[in-house]
């Protein structure tokens, strides 16, 4: 088999598909066909819907990677004949009849608390004074002053959206912790990475590795491309 050429990138909650562009950069000089979604976020039903439809585009097999809530959102996704391999990246890897949700319902003690604020006509956004520490420690500070100023509301239906069947159980999975990840806390990503028997590498970096270590998802990304299936 040859190394799959096609990428999509699926962001998480709060952010948009803009977030990706440095890990963009770096695979489409490496000659990767990349495509980033640009979920709603309103619910994981919906984000399913429009990831398919980006993976129904592809001419071959693809590389499908998710971010935070976007992991849920391949979880779903990735059953489509066209996923070749999964990256998480500092995400969530839920299984059947798992959401978001459930999985941060029992934090362990003295994990970090993400400062999501109480839900506003059905959807959620984080403290914009508390932004930087949780989620984006190690990017710029201008530039995590402007992700906090233009977070995307991120709908409860997408945070309670349940998984019907767990694409890493028939796909091979790769997953990035960040070790310095102030939203899902680092042991909580080792464990789901262990549950999905995947391939596991950490990087120092905040929850937006995506934004402050595009090299390192980057790199991930090529391993998983030339995976031998």
């Amino acid at each position: 088999m040859s190394t799959a050429k096609n990428v999509v990138l699926v962001h998480g909650g709060f952010v948009d598909g803009s977030g990706w562009q440095a890990v963009y950069r770096l695979l489409t000089r490496d000659g990767f066909n990349v495509s980033v979604v640009q979920n709603p976020t309103h619910s994981l039903e919906g984000d399913v819907k429009v990831t398919r439809q980006v993976l129904d585009a592809q001419e071959g097999p693809a590389v499908l990677v998710g971010h935070s809530y976007g992991g849920a959102v391949i979880t779903e996704a990735g059953r489509h004949d066209g996923v070749a391999a999964l990256v998480y990246v500092a995400a969530f890897a839920p299984d059947k009849d798992e959401s978001v949700a459930t999985l941060i319902a029992d934090p362990a003690p003295g994990a970090p608390v993400p400062p999501i604020l109480p839900p506003q006509d059905g959807f959620l956004f984080l403290d914009r004074e508390k932004f930087a520490a949780s989620f984006a420690a190690d990017v710029p500070a201008e530039d995590a002053r402007f992700m906090a100023d233009s977070q995307v509301p991120w709908g409860v239906g997408a945070l309670e959206g349940t998984v019907t069947e767990a694409a890493w159980r028939s796909r091979p999975s790769w997953y990035l912790v960040a070790t310095d990840d102030h939203m899902i806390p680092p042991a909580a990503q080792h464990a789901m990475a262990e549950r999905t028997g995947a391939t596991v590498t950490e990087t120092a970096a905040s929850h937006a590795v995506y934004v402050s270590r595009p090299e390192a998802v980057a790199e991930l990304i090529k391993q998983a491309a030339a995976h031998q299936a």
